[in-house]
């Protein structure tokens, strides 16, 4: 689940959101979206069923979540397999 935080931070910068607008539009406490967000150590912090509300609103501000091999259906970045990690 760390790649998903990774994502999930980065698609919210990249959607312009702030931590309190995705919050607001995934349903989620801020604190919830910072333990997501944050470090290793909060690890089994946050359940599935809730980062992936939190996946499905920056999904609705038009964030694309891609896996290995997936291709983009229009422009962004992504980071290479095992760089920056």
């Amino acid at each position: 689940m760390d790649h998903i935080k990774a994502q999930i931070k980065a698609g919210r910068v990249l959607a312009g959101l702030t931590q309190a607008q995705l919050c607001e539009s995934a349903g989620v406490p801020l604190i919830t979206l910072r333990r997501i967000e944050g470090k290793p150590e909060h690890k089994g912090l946050v359940s599935q069923e809730t980062v992936e509300a939190v996946k499905a609103a920056l999904e609705a501000h038009g964030v694309q979540f891609l896996d290995e091999g997936e291709q983009a259906l229009g422009g962004g970045v992504v980071l290479k397999s095992g760089e920056g990690t």
